[in-house]
C-alpha cells in the first residue's frame, strides 16, 4: 500500500473511529464513577455492588452483541440507497430507505426482548448466589442492587440499537457529547440518591443502581431526540416496533448470537486467567488486576477501530468495491500499531507513573505487586497489539456478515490455544503470573492471525468472483 493511499484511508477511517474511541473511553469513566461512589459507602457495599455490576455487565455485553450487526446492515442499506440516488428519486431509492427503517424497527424489537429476558435472568441469578457460596449479607445487598439495575437493561439496549444505527449511517458525532454528559449526570444522580439530598430518600447502594437505570433512559432519549433532529437520520428512524418485520429481526438475531457468544467467550477467557493469577497470592492478583485494567482501557481504541473498519467494509462491499475493502484491514492495523507503539513507549519509560493509579510505588507494602506488574508491562506492550488486531479481525468479518467464523476462531484461539498455554507457562514452566500473561499473548496472537487470514481469504474469493463474472 502506497503511503499516500494509506494516509488517505487512515483519515477516512479516523473520521468514524475517533468519536467511537472517545465514546468508549467515556463509558469506562461512567463505570469507574459507579465504583468510586460505591467505595465511599464501605467495603461491604463495594463488594456487593461490584458483584452486581459484574452480573449486569455480563448480560449487557451479551445483549449488545445481539444488536451490534445493526450498524453493518444499515451501512450496506445506506450505500445501496446512495447508489440508487444516482438514478433519481425512484423506486430503488424508496426501497433502500424502507430497508433502513425495517432494520431500525427490528433492532429495537430485538433490543426490547433481549432487555426483558436479561432483566429476568439477572434477578433469577441473584436468587442463586447463596448456593454459589456467597455470604448472606452480601447476597441481600446484591439482590437490592440488581432490582434497581434490571429495569435499566431495556433502555441500555435501546440506546445501543440507535447507536449502531447512527454509526452505520456514519453520523455518530452526538454519541460522544451524550456519553460525556452522562458521566456528569450519573455522578450527580448517584450522589443525590445515595445520600438523600434535596429531600429525596437516602437509598444507599441501591441508589447507584437507580441512577444507572435513569442515566441509560436519559441517554437513550437524548440520542433519539438528536437523531430526530438530523435531516439524514430522521426519515429512517422508526420506533414502531409493533410493525417490526420478523424476517429482519430473525436475520439480526442470527448474526447477533455469534457476536454475543464471542463477547461472552472473551470475557470468560480473561475471568479464568484472573482466577489463575489469584492462585499465586494477593500480590500477583493485584498486579494482574492493575495490568488488566490498563489493557482494558487501551482496548477501547481497538473497539472504536473495529467498529469503524467493520462499517466501512459493509459499505464498500455494498458499493462493489472489494479491493477497497481489502485495504481497510491494512489501514486499521496500521492505525492500531501507531497507537500501540506510543502507549508501549510509555510503559517502558514511565512504569511507575503508569502504575501509580493502582499502587503506592514507593511503599514497601506494594513493592512485590509493583515488581510483578512492571514485568507484566513488557508483556502487554506486545500483547495489546494482538488484542487490538483480533478485535479488528472480528469486526472485519462482521463487515462480511460472517459472524460465525469469528466465533469459531475465537473459541480456538482463546480456549484451545491461549488457556493451555497460560497453564503450561504459568504452572508447568513455573513462570507464575508472567507465564499466564505470556499464555494470554499466545492465544490473542493466534486468534488475530486466524481471523485476519480468514478475512483476506474471503475477500480474495469475492474479488476473484467479481473479476470472473463479466466473462461468465
Amino acid at each position: 500500500m502506497q503511503l499516500t493511499t494509506l494516509l488517505r484511508d487512515s483519515r477516512a477511517l479516523a473520521t468514524l473511529a475517533v468519536p467511537l474511541i472517545l465514546t468508549q473511553l467515556a463509558q469506562v469513566a461512567l463505570t469507574t464513577t459507579d465504583t468510586v461512589m460505591m467505595g465511599m459507602l464501605g467495603t461491604a457495599d463495594l463488594a456487593a455492588g461490584g458483584l452486581a455490576i459484574v452480573l449486569f455487565n455480563q448480560l449487557r455485553t451479551m445483549g449488545v452483541g445481539l444488536v451490534t450487526s445493526v450498524g453493518n446492515q444499515i451501512a450496506a442499506a445506506s450505500a445501496r440507497a446512495e447508489s440508487a440516488q444516482d438514478t433519481g428519486p425512484g423506486t430503488a431509492r424508496d426501497e433502500s430507505d424502507d430497508e433502513g427503517r425495517e432494520i431500525v424497527r427490528a433492532s429495537l424489537a430485538v433490543a426490547t426482548l433481549a432487555g426483558i429476558a436479561g432483566a429476568v435472568l439477572m434477578l433469577l441469578i441473584g436468587q442463586t448466589l447463596t448456593l454459589l457460596g456467597q455470604e448472606a449479607d452480601v447476597v441481600a445487598r446484591v439482590q437490592t442492587m440488581l432490582l434497581a439495575l434490571a429495569p435499566g437493561l431495556v433502555p441500555c439496549l435501546w440506546f445501543q440499537a440507535i447507536r449502531q444505527f447512527t454509526v452505520g449511517m456514519r453520523r455518530p458525532q452526538a454519541l460522544l457529547q451524550i456519553t460525556i454528559a452522562s458521566v456528569a449526570v450519573n455522578a450527580g444522580i448517584n450522589w443525590v440518591l445515595i445520600h438523600g439530598t434535596w429531600g429525596l430518600p437516602k437509598l444507599g447502594l441501591p441508589g447507584v443502581g437507580v441512577a444507572t437505570t435513569l442515566v441509560y433512559l436519559l441517554s437513550f432519549l437524548a440520542l433519539y431526540l438528536s437523531a430526530k433532529k438530523d435531516a439524514v437520520l430522521a426519515p429512517l428512524l422508526s420506533l414502531n416496533i409493533a410493525k417490526a418485520d420478523r424476517a429482519t429481526a430473525r436475520r439480526l438475531v442470527r448474526l447477533g448470537i455469534p457476536i454475543a457468544a464471542t463477547y461472552g467467550s472473551e470475557a470468560g477467557f480473561f475471568s479464568v486467567t484472573a482466577l489463575m493469577a489469584g492462585s499465586f497470592g494477593s500480590a500477583a492478583l493485584a498486579a494482574h488486576t492493575a495490568v488488566n485494567q490498563l489493557v482494558y482501557i487501551v482496548f477501547q481504541v481497538a473497539v472504536g477501530l473495529s467498529h469503524a473498519a467493520s462499517i466501512n467494509v459493509s459499505r464498500e462491499l455494498a458499493l462493489g468495491r472489494t479491493e477497497a475493502a481489502l485495504r481497510i484491514k491494512n489501514t486499521a492495523l496500521a492505525c492500531a500499531g501507531a497507537v500501540m507503539v506510543v502507549v508501549g513507549i510509555g510503559y517502558i519509560t514511565l512504569p511507575d507513573l503508569v502504575l501509580s493509579p493502582f499502587f503506592d510505588t514507593s511503599s514497601a507494602r506494594d513493592a512485590q505487586a509493583v515488581s510483578i506488574a512492571t514485568h507484566l508491562l513488557l508483556v502487554i506492550m506486545v500483547l495489546q497489539f494482538f488484542d487490538c488486531a483480533q478485535n479488528i479481525g472480528v469486526g472485519l468479518l462482521r463487515g462480511l456478515d460472517d459472524t460465525k467464523s469469528g466465533f469459531r476462531i475465537t473459541l480456538v484461539g482463546y480456549w484451545a490455544i491461549g488457556l493451555p498455554a497460560a497453564w503450561l507457562l504459568g504452572y508447568a514452566a513455573g513462570l507464575h503470573t508472567l507465564g499466564i500473561w505470556l499464555g494470554l499473548l499466545t492465544g490473542l496472537a493466534a486468534t488475530a492471525i486466524l481471523l485476519l487470514r480468514r478475512y483476506s481469504a474471503s475477500l480474495r474469493a469475492k474479488f476473484t468472483a467479481q473479476q470472473a463474472a463479466p466473462t461468465a
